[in-house]
């Protein structure tokens, strides 16, 4: 495993204040919502809609895993744009790489609700619907990466902990706006819901673009990417920042897949599969799995601010391997409590297994950005992250092929849930007393 020790970043002379730092927070957590809210309409779409409209004519599973396979083409594409985005972030800024990326998602995924469907225009609604997710995992794939390297090159190291958490809080509250505005045209009779209120919360998008791209132009540039400019005025520019990521910490990579893995998927796997299957599977309605998910982000909402703040205390890397832990102990439970069919118990179920993965997710940004110096941290930590979602993406797909032939039976899922909670521990793990062992023995700047 070829590793690089990382040095620390040398602080700025002066600080920024308080008042920076909250409008910073605001700002990072907002527009990280708002292209999460882009993201995530495309996964419930996938699971109640599309299977229906741009895949008509195969039967009701087959129909559901072609959705799903449009919905894991913009994982495919996130390395991409985590390369592109990384090399801009590292060269150009991590504002410039935000900025475009917020734009990217908005326009993309206002389009998706312009779409006409399979009966209008045939086999080219697929294939333009593909296209735009495929966009759209370009723009994810710079996203995540930007806001939190704002955040934490912002912040001082011993709050990384509870600042991560912070550009994390836009998975759930983007989550929550999709859903509720799925929940809100769900109430329309069926004919209306299929033949235009399942546009309405793509289209609103265009409108979100504007109050996103507004905040991110206010956000300040990374005090860390000033320094490396006036770096690279002294020395020259630096070398190509991804094959540099590659060439001296491609080990740590794959640690930093490994560690972001639950967090990713098992969410993925407890709100769009999870729909799909209590909705396909189990015949409930719609509307309550929705609801249970909209729970389940509020649950979210708290663990992450509840772990972010526990790994302040006792270290980021802890809390994802304890996370990986406790998922790995529900994950049966919470697919019982699912295929009881009871509102209840789903809903119970639902949240269990959405807070139990969220534990590891909410400090995951501090674990992987400290773990790479910052002359080609946005591209290492961008391609890592999306390298384990590209994995994510295929999740659901996974799932529904595992139920199907399982005849129905949920087990295999569960059983798929403890694999990606075993692999986040073991990875989290490498990330923490490993990892600094090898950075005491082998106190260099490269490998």
């Amino acid at each position: 495993m070829s590793d690089s020790t990382v040095p620390a970043a040398a602080p700025p002379a002066t600080g920024p204040s308080e008042s920076d730092i909250r409008r910073l927070l605001t700002a990072a957590f907002t527009g990280t919502a708002l292209e999460w809210y882009d993201y995530f309409l495309y996964g419930t779409a996938a699971a109640l809609v599309f299977n229906k409209l741009f895949f008509p004519g195969l039967d009701p599973t087959v129909g559901t895993i072609a959705s799903f396979s449009t919905f894991a083409v913009g994982f495919v594409a996130r390395p991409i744009g985590a390369a592109l985005f990384g090399h801009i972030g590292d060269r150009y800024g991590r504002k410039a790489a935000l900025i475009i990326t917020v734009v990217l998602m908005g326009v993309t995924t206002g389009c998706i609700g312009l779409l006409p469907s399979y009966d209008t225009i045939g086999v080219w609604a697929p294939v333009l619907l593909a296209t735009l997710r495929f966009m759209q995992g370009i723009s994810v794939g710079g996203e995540w990466s930007g806001a939190m390297l704002l955040t934490l090159e912002h912040t001082p190291k011993e709050k990384h902990g509870s600042y991560s958490s912070i550009p994390q809080l836009g998975s759930p509250v983007g989550t929550l706006l999709s859903s509720g505005a799925f929940a809100l045209v769900g109430l329309l009779p069926d004919d209306a819901f299929y033949s235009w209120g399942w546009r309405v919360p793509f289209l609103a998008a265009f409108g979100l673009l504007v109050f996103a791209l507004y905040l991110r132009l206010r956000i300040e540039e990374s005090p860390v990417f000033r320094a490396m400019l006036a770096d690279a005025e002294r020395d020259g520019p630096p070398p190509a920042p991804l094959i540099e990521a590659f060439r001296r910490s491609w080990g740590r990579m794959v640690v930093a897949v490994a560690a972001a893995l639950l967090g990713i998927g098992g969410f993925f796997l407890l709100s769009t599969f999870i729909i799909s299957y209590g909705t396909e599977q189990l015949g409930i309605d719609k509307s309550v799995m929705l609801n249970a998910t909209v729970i389940g982000s509020v649950v979210e909402i708290a663990v992450l601010f509840v772990a972010g703040r526990v790994a302040d205390r006792i270290g980021a890397w802890k809390v994802c391997a304890a996370g990986g832990v406790i998922s790995m102990l529900v994950a049966f439970p919470v697919f019982r409590l699912v295929d009881t069919g009871q509102t209840g118990l789903v809903i119970l179920g639902v949240a269990l297994g959405i807070g139990a993965v969220s534990i590891p997710y909410a400090p995951i940004g501090a674990v992987i950005t400290g773990m790479f110096p910052e002359t080609f941290r946005y591209s290492a930590v961008a391609v890592s992250y999306n390298l384990a979602g590209v994995a994510a993406g295929f999740l659901p797909l996974i799932a529904t092929w595992l139920v199907d032939t399982a005849d129905g039976a949920s087990w295999s899922v569960a059983l798929l849930l403890v694999l990606l909670a075993a692999i986040t521990v073991a990875g989290s793990y490498a990330a923490g007393p490993p990892l600094a062992r090898r950075t005491a023995a082998s106190p260099r700047a490269d490998a």
